[in-house]
């Protein structure tokens, strides 16, 4: 337990001209700039909306960008840096997480319909970091102008009025407009928002920084506030996406497999969630990971990957909309290698009750039919850390489940995963080994399991990579980070706008 603060902790709002304009990697960079700097820092998130998502040791669901920040700050993970999480499982509907725990799932129409007592826990969850901290960084979600819904918007301006952070307006020259993201976000903004914004940072500028000084001079003009940066676009940095895949993912590749390489093919359902699952994979020089959308053949890969999916039955029912049964039936004939992981797990089984609708109406839906599983998907979600040993290759392995279903299995079939004594084995496969389904995310973030397993798929095309352990290569990243936006912020103008952190 940390020390408490005789006073609570100084806060900074980040916050957007729109969404993906870079606030979740701002705030990242910061946090690890001032933990590299002997201040404990922590993230906060009052709502974040995505199906990317990760369970702490005390058994909490919290948002995957604010465990990245977490790390970033080398902050212990609790939902009270992400303390309203919302999971979208159709186009107007979300399953509703409040610190940690599922409460439902919500229509976007009902749950605008009053913030009141969200905001009220949400800030309350601050409170308690600002006890515990000496700077908490907060997030905004999508842009901060949203007129229509700023009476109900909890996540911007409002939270940053709470605890009176100063906010900082994030914007993004790359996917241009970007005099008109700043000028018509504080045009349109009231005026007790606009007097709270006190800079503003250009994210992901291409080219030569000397041909924006006139732009800049523009801007601090045209708004009378400093620009703190022009923060160049990076390559050479790797940071876990929060909702979206990074732009060198290879989506539907019309060349498919590669020769010498050991190719893994994913399918990138509608409702695809913890994709970061096999982010490991795409970092193995050896490995060739394709993401799948439109149904082809499969030969040539050594491995399909069915991922996790917060609307499994919907998700299925693309599947057999879009024509993939036939070809993951044909793949599994052929003596094709089939892994579910989670909801792909689900998937892979004889079918999918629901009967209590928490996935849409009551009903069921037919799965693929390829392990002898049955899912009943429950109104009471499974949150847990998972560890045991991987039983095909006696590699251990670590992770966490996230699952509204239960899935029976034969007394008599093989488990994928040997769990303590005092734990039942997790998982199923095929007598011979080739299909399998786990509730394990983060299953290829070990990189002994991740290397026997690979050895195991293609030994003839896989030569392993670096030893290095994911969380040093994290933290490599996270310092190259801190290290890219100091280079290109005014780190004294900043510190001056903060206050004393002290």
């Amino acid at each position: 337990m940390k020390t408490l603060r005789p006073r609570p902790a100084r806060c900074l709002s980040i916050l957007g001209t729109g969404s993906d304009v870079g606030k979740s990697i701002v705030v990242a960079a910061l946090c690890r700039v001032f933990s590299n700097r002997g201040v404990r820092v922590a993230p906060f998130k009052a709502q974040n909306m995505s199906n990317n998502s990760y369970v702490t040791s005390q058994s909490g669901e919290m948002g995957r960008a604010q465990v990245v920040q977490a790390e970033a700050a080398r902050a212990p993970l609790h939902t009270d840096m992400n303390p309203v999480l919302l999971k979208p499982c159709s186009d107007t509907g979300a399953q509703v997480i409040v610190h940690g725990r599922a409460r439902g799932t919500s229509q976007a129409r009902d749950y605008f319909t009053d913030t009141t007592s969200l905001f009220d826990e949400a800030r309350a969850a601050l409170e308690r970091l600002r006890r515990q901290y000496d700077l908490v960084i907060l997030e905004g979600a999508g842009s901060c102008a949203e007129v229509n819904l700023r009476e109900r918007d909890f996540v911007n301006f409002r939270m940053a009025h709470a605890c009176d952070a100063p906010v900082i307006l994030v914007a993004d020259i790359d996917r241009g407009g970007v005099f008109a993201q700043v000028v018509g976000t504080l045009e349109i903004v009231p005026p007790s928002d606009r007097a709270r914004v006190k800079g503003v940072v250009i994210n992901r500028f291409r080219g030569d920084a000397s041909l924006f000084a006139d732009g800049i001079a523009y801007l601090e003009h045209r708004t009378g506030l400093p620009v703190l940066g022009l923060v160049p676009f990076f390559y050479h940095i790797e940071i876990d996406s929060e909702d979206g895949m990074p732009l060198e993912t290879v989506i539907d590749p019309p060349e498919g497999p590669i020769a010498d390489k050991v190719n893994i093919a994913v399918l990138r359902v509608p409702h695809i969630s913890n994709f970061t699952d096999f982010d490991p994979l795409s970092r193995e020089p050896s490995v060739c990971l394709h993401y799948l959308t439109r149904p082809r053949t499969l030969d040539g890969y050594d491995l399909l990957l069915l991922p996790g999916s917060k609307n499994v039955r919907a998700d299925l029912q693309w599947l057999d909309d879009r024509g993939w049964a036939a070809p993951i039936r044909e793949f599994a004939l052929a003596d094709g290698r089939i892994g579910g992981i989670c909801g792909g797990y689900q998937m892979l089984g004889q079918i999918i009750l629901d009967p209590k609708g928490v996935e849409g109406p009551p009903g069921q839906t037919d799965g693929l039919g390829l392990l002898p599983v049955v899912t009943t998907l429950m109104q009471e979600k499974t949150l847990t850390r998972t560890q045991g040993v991987w039983r095909n290759n006696g590699q251990a392995v670590e992770g966490y489940e996230i699952h509204m279903g239960v899935t029976q299995r034969p007394e008599m079939s093989e488990p994928v995963i040997d769990r303590t004594p005092d734990d039942s084995p997790e998982g199923m496969q095929s007598r011979e080994g080739r299909i399998w389904g786990t509730y394990l995310h983060g299953l290829f973030d070990a990189t002994r399991f991740r290397q026997a397993f690979l050895t195991n798929l293609a030994p003839d095309r896989y030569r392993a990579s670096s030893g290095e352990t994911l969380d040093a290569f994290k933290d490599r990243q996270y310092d190259l980070l801190a290290e890219h936006f100091e280079k290109h912020l005014d780190m004294k103008a900043l510190m001056r706008i903060i206050g004393d952190i002290g």
